[in-house]
C-alpha cells in the first residue's frame, strides 16, 4: 500500500505561482534571510544538510547558494514539487546542491532508506510542513531524524508554532482555521 500525502493542496495554501516548473512561492522571499540567519548559526559548517518537504525548491537554491560549505539535499513526497526543485536546480550550477528526492516522512522505514543512499547527513531542515500534515508527519519526522542524525545534531523547524498553546499572532489563528477547515488532521500545533 502506498503511504498517504502529505499535503494535497499546498500551492493552493501558498498561493504558488508558475514559471515553466518553477513553481514560485511568494512567502519564501518574506522569509528566506530570517531563515538563512538562523541556519548560518545552526547549521554544522560543512556536512549534508537534508531538507525535508522542500517544497518549491526555491529555498533549497537559495541556501545553498548561501552556505556554500554545506551540501544540501532537498526532498519532497509530491511529483509536482520534485519537478519544481529540479527546475529550480537547473537556474544556477551549484555543486553542493543535489538532485531531489522523493522522501515522504509517513512513509514506513523512510530514514533507513536514506540512511542507505547517504549515511553522512550530520542536519536536517523542514520549512512549514507540521502545520500542514496531520500530527503522524511531526512523529514520522522525529522518528526518522532520530535515526538518521547523529547525536548532538540539529533539526531546524520553521513555520508557525503556538507558544504555551496560545497563537503567537491573530494572522497565525486566521491561517489554523482556515488550514482546519481545508482538513481538520492540518493545523497550527
Amino acid at each position: 500500500m502506498a503511504a498517504p500525502k502529505v499535503t494535497d493542496k499546498r500551492s493552493d495554501l501558498y498561493g504558488f505561482g508558475v514559471s515553466g516548473d518553477r513553481l514560485e512561492a511568494p512567502a519564501t522571499r518574506r522569509n528566506r534571510t530570517h531563515i538563512l540567519e538562523v541556519l548560518k548559526n545552526t547549521l554544522p559548517s560543512e556536512g549534508i544538510t537534508l531538507e525535508l518537504a522542500s517544497g518549491s525548491g526555491e529555498h533549497a537554491l537559495y541556501f545553498a547558494s548561501e552556505l556554500m560549505t554545506l551540501t544540501w539535499q532537498p526532498s519532497d513526497p509530491e511529483p509536482q514539487m520534485i519537478k519544481s526543485i529540479a527546475a529550480w536546480r537547473k537556474t544556477e550550477a551549484l555543486d553542493n546542491l543535489m538532485a531531489p528526492l522523493a522522501i515522504n516522512v509517513l512513509t514506513p522505514g523512510w530514514a533507513k532508506d536514506v540512511l542507505t543512499r547517504d549515511p553522512g547527513i550530520n542536519a536536517m531542515v523542514c520549512i512549514n510542513m507540521i502545520h500542514i500534515t496531520p500530527i503522524e508527519a511531526a512523529h514520522g519526522l522525529f522518528e526518522g531524524a532520530g535515526q538518521l542524525l547523529p547525536k548532538g545534531a540539529p533539526l531546524v523547524l520553521y513555520g508557525p508554532y503556538k507558544i504555551d498553546g496560545q497563537h503567537t499572532a491573530p494572522s497565525n489563528e486566521a491561517f489554523d482555521q482556515r488550514l482546519r477547515t481545508e482538513n481538520p488532521t492540518w493545523g497550527v500545533r
